[in-house]
């Protein structure tokens, strides 16, 4: 009978926007509840790092306010394509980025900003060792025993144990969480991220997920036996076999597809009228201390043979039920006294053919890393990765997660595994999952094998994978329909493509004004320039684009045929008269020409396609004139396009 709590409305919504903003606190009844840690809100609406921790429910580490401020900060960087490098350019949906996955994950905050069905990553594990991704706010070695006193200025070392690992807990925080705070919002309200990792963070990145995700989205932490035989190196006699799947969802829409039942195992062989049956084990999970009313004698009685309880799991049903049951005749007894009692269940009291995608992955059935190290080899022939997860264990989880049109990402592509499973499996199942690859370009050691193979960098290796997978894929048996996109569009992150302006309008001198005649750098391509549009506007960078040479005079010149027109282009070309390079993005979704001397009849010319967008270079007008009237055409030709300049 209370009006609403306005004030618990109000932390709904701010966790829903920042889940990591909002802790448990003790309140003046001694009860814990959920507040707002304006600290934390703070931080997330400020361009600088905000000061004043106060004691609460979080995990905190050296480093963490500049790793959410790193995350927030805008970069000038845009993604170059690279034709040569790709497959199936103009054709494919899928994408390969090269780069720091910082940089990327923020260059497509835009593009695909709740978009991504499923985000797979396998990131560094934390050994100990130096990360390759060095944020700003990164720092050395040397540079952290000085600043926590462990060395003095001339190097000598001020106490024992400098070799403790906090700092790289604290290296390793800072690296993945923002990561992890922007791959969070390219996750569709269903979607889900599974982050493979082992004992070293397993804990950590639990507290960090729980932070970004919400607690409460936790799908589950998968184990997958990585080994099949124990390894006898480790002087402590323990045998690391295993890894964890940290699963999160965006949301509480997000389900997994979980595993069907085997029909065909129920049968009807005693012809019962209440049709198919199977034969399932009735043995409990709890001990006679746990659980006391399941452990009790079940009595036959046709037989009066009494079978006991096994004392560590005792039944799964109580004493109660199980007689209710033998009346009803859903209770077999063994024909041996050795034999155990088995319920019988049958097909039409199944509430589902589903059950529960089980948290212990059968590794049997989706592979080690020796399968993963087996597959990579054979397709290119070298070990270069160390433990690459095998294609059958990505297959699984895409399977539990994605439907046919869904985008998959993965910014540590490392051997390019999920990409393999992405084409597997659509192959398939006639799927047409979409793919978005990220890896740093990693330099290869001169002495692996990599290396001495001709490859520099491990993305090139990623590339290399796909391409072979690819095609394997298509020799072998693919479903009928499948639209075979074994392609990718290569890309690489680069700084912007506009010159950077250091002055204002008043401290420019006569002789530096040639420099601004063009607000382009020079050895950027029109193809640089259009994918920076597609960015920035927010265009799936895999819509296919068309490129075509436009001559406006010819087209508004009369002809009476095809061919006549044919003829006239073709004389004009000889004549050298004025030619145009436009894109047309997905037919007239955007239209796009970067060329200089850009007139009135090419603007004409373009707005008879009546495109949505258009966009021309904002200092490649053949006049002024030129320039103020591509606004007022569009107006008169096409009054819903959108016409904007670079």
């Amino acid at each position: 009978m209370h009006s609403p709590n306005l004030t618990q409305e109000n932390i709904a919504r701010i966790r829903a926007l920042f889940p990591g903003c909002v802790t448990e606190v003790k309140g003046e009844d001694g009860q814990l509840k959920l507040a707002v840690d304006f600290d934390q809100l703070k931080q997330e609406l400020s361009e600088s790092i905000v000061e004043g921790p106060q004691e609460r429910y979080h995990l905190n580490w050296p480093g963490k306010r500049a790793a959410l401020l790193t995350a927030n900060a805008p970069i000038a960087k845009t993604l170059r394509p690279c034709r040569e490098e790709s497959v199936n350019f103009d054709t494919t949906q899928n994408l390969f980025i090269e780069g720091d996955n910082l940089d990327a994950l923020k260059l497509l905050q835009e593009t695909y900003l709740g978009k991504v069905k499923m985000i797979y990553i396998d990131p560094p594990y934390n050994t100990g060792n130096d990360f390759i991704y060095e944020d700003d706010f990164a720092e050395n070695a040397e540079e952290f025993l000085k600043r926590s006193n462990q060395k003095d200025e001339e190097g000598n070392r001020l106490m024992a144990n400098t070799e403790a690992n906090g700092r790289f807990h604290s290296d390793w925080l800072s690296m993945i969480y923002p990561r992890l705070k922007l791959a969070r919002n390219l996750l569709s309200d269903d979607g889900v991220i599974f982050i493979s990792i082992d004992d070293n963070e397993a804990h950590n990145l639990r507290k960090i997920c729980d932070e970004l995700f919400g607690i409460e989205n936790l799908f589950g932490i998968f184990q997958w036996r990585r080994r099949q035989r124990a390894d006898n190196r480790n002087q402590s006699r323990v045998s690391p076999d295993h890894e964890y799947i940290a699963a999160y969802s965006k949301s509480g829409t997000a389900i997994l597809r979980g595993t069907e039942i085997d029909l065909s195992k129920y049968s009807n062989p005693d012809n019962d009228p209440r049709g198919p049956w199977a034969s399932i084990d009735l043995s409990g999970l709890a001990t006679a201390t746990q659980r006391p009313n399941l452990h009790y004698d079940i009595i036959d009685p046709n037989t009066g043979i009494s079978y006991p309880p096994n004392p560590s799991r005792g039944w799964s049903k109580s004493k109660e039920n199980v007689l209710k049951m033998i009346e009803e005749r859903l209770i077999l007894f063994p024909k041996s006294p050795s034999g155990r009692p088995r319920e019988k269940k049958f097909v039409k009291d199944l509430q589902s053919n589903v059950t529960g995608f089980s948290t212990c992955l059968d590794s049997k059935a989706v592979g080690y890393t020796t399968n993963g190290t087996r597959e990579v080899t054979e397709l290119i022939g070298g070990k270069y990765f160390d433990f690459p997860k095998p294609v059958n264990l990505l297959k699984d989880i895409l399977i539990q997660v994605t439907k046919f049109n869904d985008i998959v990402l993965d910014f540590f592509a490392g051997s390019a595994t999920t990409a393999h499973a992405v084409m597997q499996l659509n192959a398939e199942d006639g799927g047409n999952r979409k793919f978005i690859m990220v890896q740093l370009p990693e330099l290869c050691d001169e002495k692996s094998e990599a290396f001495k193979a001709g490859y520099k960098t491990i993305a090139e290796i990623s590339k290399e994978r796909i391409r072979r997978a690819g095609t394997k894929i298509l020799e072998g048996e693919c479903r009928e329909g499948w639209r075979k996109d074994i392609g990718f569009r290569a890309f690489k992150i680069d700084s912007s493509n506009m010159v950077d302006v250091y002055y204002t309008p008043d401290a420019l001198e006569q002789g530096q004004l040639e420099f601004f005649i063009d607000n382009i750098k020079p050895d950027r391509t029109p193809e640089d320039l259009l994918f920076q549009v597609l960015l920035d506007w927010g265009v799936d960078l895999s819509l296919p684009i068309r490129k075509e040479i436009i001559h406006p005079q010819i087209t508004q010149m009369d002809a009476d045929s095809k061919t006549e027109k044919d003829n006239l282009r073709e004389s004009a070309k000889s004549a050298d008269k004025t030619s145009f390079e436009v894109f047309f993005v997905d037919d007239n979704a955007l239209v796009a020409c970067f060329d200089t001397g850009v007139n009135e009849d090419l603007v004409k010319e373009l707005a008879r396609f009546e495109p949505l967008r258009v966009v021309f270079c904002d200092t490649r007008y053949q006049s002024d004139n030129d320039k103020i009237n591509v606004e007022q055409i569009f107006k008169q030709m096409s009054p819903h396009t959108e016409v904007r300049s670079i």
